[in-house]
């Protein structure tokens, strides 16, 4: 009778997939944010749709989670992978959001390069996410997984050329602040991806 109330099993693949699709959207929306300049009700409306979406998702799993008898890996690691895929497209909203905040209208050509570096990350994210339900895919998975990483140390770089910019060529000190939490906060992103990739690489090895 027990078995009747939780199901066996569940393709918990699925959903991370489309947890990570919305990661990605949320990615080329800022990308396509970020080359214009400035923050328009219609995007900042767009981007909370998707954040929305992704926290739905997240919650679906984890909800699942309580309900299926048998993972296909450690039920600790689906929490913590469904935790920080979410993490990407929060931090990657939470940016848009400092930007309208902020007030800023103008084009950045650091954050522009940051925004591209961002979207190749959370592709790299997709890539790890979408081959780990078949082990002949091991390989893409570890290939995705070295992209995120090196994408994580050209981030370190990224911010460390637009920050030493920022506080030799800035004379507001407001505007320095504003400057300095964006980029800060755009390098993150690319630290949770990495965070995304250490999980993913920790489960194909128990799998292994």
């Amino acid at each position: 009778m027990f078995f009747r109330f939780f199901p066996k099993s569940f393709n918990f693949f699925e959903l991370f997939e489309k947890q990570v699709s919305h990661a990605v959207e949320a990615a080329c929306l800022f990308k396509a944010i970020v080359a214009c300049g400035g923050v328009t009700e219609d995007a900042l409306s767009r981007m909370a749709t998707i954040e929305h979406q992704g926290d739905d998702v997240a919650h679906r799993i984890i909800d699942q989670l309580n309900k299926t008898f048998i993972t296909p890996f450690d039920r600790e690691d689906i929490h913590s992978l469904a935790k920080q895929l979410d993490d990407i497209t929060d931090m990657i909203n939470n940016i848009v959001s400092r930007l309208r905040v902020y007030g800023i209208t103008c084009v950045d050509q650091n954050l522009v390069e940051f925004s591209l570096v961002i979207e190749q990350s959370v592709r790299a994210v997709a890539r790890a996410i979408g081959g780990m339900q078949n082990h002949k895919h091991g390989q893409v998975v570890f290939e995705a997984c070295v992209e995120i990483n090196r994408l994580e140390n050209v981030g370190d770089a990224m911010r460390d050329h637009a920050l030493s910019e920022l506080f030799a060529n800035a004379k507001d000190p407001i505007l320095v602040i504003k400057w300095k939490d964006i980029y800060q906060e755009a390098e993150t992103v690319l630290d949770v991806c990495e965070d995304v990739a250490h999980v993913v690489d920790s489960i194909m090895v128990k799998q292994a």
